[in-house]
């Protein structure tokens, strides 16, 4: 507990904080957050991005708000909670043994998606809409397990939720392109079976579903590469967006070329006892395997880029660029040592 002070200590600090002998401490202002980027796993999505999806899955929310309250002859409320990109696997790892999806495919066109859009909803809000559709209230025991297991009539009723469901998904994309889909199955056992590949790009739409009695969350997640199919369709039916892309990327460029990047030009590479390094004197020999007049390697960020025959230019050691080499998209951090 604080010591306690007398009135004549605090007229005393009164006195000396108006006069001015006293300096009052400011309290401190907390250091702003920021999410930390990973540059191993760069996002493949822009906040434009996320900001329309989240603007579609509003549209998605009314529309299925309108329909389960005509479906259920009850009073909910469903909201666009979140819009995330992140890796599959950790979506998957999230899943219980017992937990039950839902698969449904895009159809653009006349071309069907194979890689499936998940559908994954908590069994208190699942088992509370059930309920309701056979005449009951919808209330649901508070320690429903999470790995709550279904009956086969739970299943058949879950289904046609499910389908009631995907049917809306299509008309919340309608100001942007015409889009259909598809349902496919309910999967019981989503850990056993490999739906996605676990490093794969998702985006993952969080719903939350509120009745009087329950609330519980609805999670889409859709796959990366069926977003990216549907982003440049979206761009090639209108020019417009894709001048304002193209604007953005050019503003982004300019940012990148004010900044700076090492350079490493690389002699060679050679393998040496550590005895014998610890006998190195001045003016010692290290023999590389090489001629002098062999080209170097210049490295940036760890991958060869670029290589020369060493000179001279304007009085200071250069190297002339000669080759350049492809940067396959793989991890560089697997590539072997070039040999020299």
């Amino acid at each position: 507990m604080a010591e306690k002070l007398s009135q004549a200590e605090i007229d005393a600090l009164l006195s000396a904080a108006f006069s001015g002998q006293a300096q009052l401490s400011k309290p401190k202002e907390e250091a702003p957050k920021y999410r930390k980027y990973d540059f191993k796993s760069p996002r493949k999505f822009t906040k434009d991005r996320l900001k329309m999806l989240n603007g579609i899955f509003d549209s998605y929310s009314r529309s299925l708000n309108t329909r389960i309250n005509g479906l259920l002859h009850s009073t909910c409320e469903v909201e666009c909670s979140s819009v995330e990109e992140q890796r599959y696997y950790e979506f998957s790892n999230a899943l219980t043994d017992g937990a039950v999806v839902s698969l449904a495919h895009l159809v653009m066109g006349e071309k069907r998606e194979e890689i499936p859009i998940v559908v994954f909803a908590t069994p208190t809000i699942m088992v509370s809409m059930m309920d309701r559709m056979m005449g009951g209230t919808g209330a649901v025991e508070d320690d429903l397990p999470s790995d709550y297991s279904y009956t086969d009539l739970d299943l058949t009723l879950y289904e046609s939720l499910m389908r009631d469901f995907v049917s809306l998904l299509g008309g919340s994309w309608e100001n942007y392109i015409d889009l259909d889909f598809e349902f496919g199955r309910v999967e019981p056992n989503p850990t056993l079976v490999q739906l996605i590949n676990l490093e794969e790009t998702v985006v993952l739409v969080g719903m939350d579903i509120k009745f009087p009695n329950c609330d519980g969350r609805l999670s889409i997640c859709l796959p990366g590469m069926m977003l990216t199919n549907i982003f440049t369709a979206i761009n090639r039916e209108n020019p417009g967006l894709r001048a304002a892309q193209e604007d953005c990327s050019d503003e982004i460029y300019d940012h990148l070329r004010e900044s700076t990047l090492e350079i490493v030009v690389e002699l060679g590479r050679t393998t040496v006892e550590l005895r014998d390094i610890y006998h190195l004197n001045v003016g010692d020999i290290i023999n590389l395997n090489q001629s002098k007049d062999s080209l170097v390697g210049v490295r940036i960020g760890g991958a060869r880029w670029f290589s020369g025959p060493m000179g001279t230019y304007a009085k200071h050691l250069a190297v002339k660029i000669k080759d350049v080499h492809e940067i396959a998209a793989v991890d560089r951090r697997s590539e072997p040592a070039d040999e020299q």
